[in-house]
């Protein structure tokens, strides 16, 4: 099955950096963890949770940096329409 990188992610708590996650999902029953191959049926159900809250984390960080390219995007274009719409100062 194709292998796809699924997230990494560096936690930092009260300005302490924690370890990175790097997570690959090899095939539908396993899955990479800090280069630790796990089968998926054998972890807990706490690690489960886990497990989807992160995938759901990241899933939600890459739609809002989606949103704030298109913010960016348009906020560059207001600013310029801005510009063009003041009018001329002479010197």
């Amino acid at each position: 099955m194709k292998a796809t990188t699924k997230t990494l992610i560096t936690h930092k708590v009260l300005g302490v950096f924690h370890s990175d996650i790097s997570i690959k999902e090899s095939n539908m029953t396993n899955i990479t963890i800090d280069n630790i191959d796990y089968d998926l049926d054998t972890l807990s159900d706490e690690a489960k949770a886990q497990l989807t809250s992160l995938q759901f984390v990241d899933a939600e960080l890459q739609r809002l940096n989606a949103k704030v390219a298109v913010y960016q995007t348009a906020r560059t274009a207001y600013s310029k329409a801005l510009s063009e719409a003041l009018p001329q100062v002479k010197e």
